[in-house]
This record gives structure tokens, sequence and C-alpha cells, in this order.
């Protein structure tokens, strides 16, 4: 079993586009100085999600450099929280467009791609949010539970060439997650949480990687709950 575990989870040579990189809106030029860092197959692009000419332009480009496309991780999103009735347009106009109408254009620009050369992986970074109700979360509980929405959609039209499946955290301790969620704020948090604790962005990796692998190739459309428990009370 070692050697089809080995070969399983041997990603050499394959080709990831990933959103969100230089987080929100995904424009920040210092993406381009973090991937070089990760040494050299590695390219940043700063991109406004939002243009979906620039979508398109993108992902072409990246496929002509690498000469193969094999994964999308969608993972830009935003969260800009109020009340209900406080949400204004161009909250609720931003919070979909970055988190779901960009994931979708992005996905379908990749799948073209995909399609073509007959495999490829796409994971969408929903949330807990996505099954569950959180305060002063409208706008991002509805654009997450859409992501699930149209993950079942996207594995059911582009299988058997196209694995697509979610990604539901609860809430992880990025250097953002832990100054959003720092004090008596984070504690009583936890304390709703079965496993007594945030989740690690290395947790998230690992799932990742997992249904990126050739050992989830018979997982798509799945919504995964990485939420130590929340969702399930």
């Amino acid at each position: 079993m070692s050697g089809f575990w080995n070969q399983a989870f041997d990603l050499t040579g394959r080709c990831a586009v990933i959103t969100g990189g230089a987080a929100g809106l995904d424009r920040d030029p210092t993406v381009v100085d973090v991937a070089a860092s990760l040494g050299a197959g590695n390219i940043g692009i700063a991109v406004d999600l939002r243009q979906l000419d620039q979508v398109q332009s993108t992902v072409d480009y990246v496929f002509d450099h690498f000469k193969r496309l094999d994964y999308l991780v969608n993972s830009a999103g935003v969260a800009l929280l109020d009340k209900a009735l406080d949400v204004s347009e161009n909250a609720w106009d931003t919070t979909l467009d970055i988190n779901l109408k960009a994931s979708f254009f992005v996905a379908q620009a990749c799948a073209r791609h995909m399609l073509a050369q007959g495999s490829g992986r796409i994971i969408n970074l929903a949330s807990q949010a996505a099954v569950i109700g959180l305060d002063r979360h409208v706008a991002y509980c509805a654009s997450k539970a859409a992501i699930v929405g149209m993950t079942k959609v996207l594995a059911m039209e582009w299988a058997p060439h196209i694995n697509v499946n979610a990604i539901s955290p609860t809430i992880v301790e990025t250097a953002l997650g832990k100054k959003a969620w720092a004090g008596e704020l984070g504690e009583r948090a936890k304390l709703q949480i079965p496993a007594g604790r945030f989740a690690q962005p290395e947790e998230i990796a690992g799932l990742a990687l997992y249904l990126l692998s050739d050992a989830a190739k018979m997982i798509t459309g799945e919504n995964v709950m990485i939420d130590g428990g929340y969702s399930i009370q």
C-alpha cells in the first residue's frame, strides 16, 4: 500500500491556481513577492476578481505558462458584518461578488482547460456559515450557502473529468483570525465548539491536499465540515 499512498499524494509537476493569496480583494502586489519566495515554479498575480475579463485572461495565462491546469482552490473571500436590518446594498453586493460570483467564474475559466485536458480538481472554500446561522453574518452566510449549492451542480455537470468539492471550516487561527477573535470573544466562541478550540491553517491545508489527491477520486459534490463538531449540535 505504501506505493499507492506515495503516488496518490505526489503532486509533482501539477499546476494549481489558488485565489485569495493576498486576502480580500486579491489585489495586493506583495503576492508576487510571496509567490517568488516559495521557489521556482511559483508565480503570483495581483487580480481584481470582480473583473471577469481579468479572471479569464489570468487563467489563460497560467495555462499557457505551465501548459496544464490541474487544481483550483477558490479561497478568496470577504466578511462584511452587520445586523440584517443595517446591511447596506454595497456591503451585500461586495460580499456576493467576491465570495460567490468570483468563485464561480474562476471555476468556469479553469474548467474550460480542465475539461479539454480530461482531468482536474476544484475546491471551493465555504464555511460553517453555509449550514448554520451566525449573528451579523447574513450576507456572508448567504454567500457560503450558495457556494455549497454551486459546488454540487458543478460536480454533477463536470463529472467524470473534474472533481468539485467544498470545505467548510470553523474559525481558523490565521493571523487575521487570531486578531478578530482575540480575548473574551474568542474564548466564548471556543466554548461552543465540542473540540474546544479553533482550527489551525495546517488542518485546512491537510484536508485540501487529500481532496486534491488521487486518494479522493471518488469524492465529488461534497461539503466537508472541519469545525470540531460545531455544526452537529
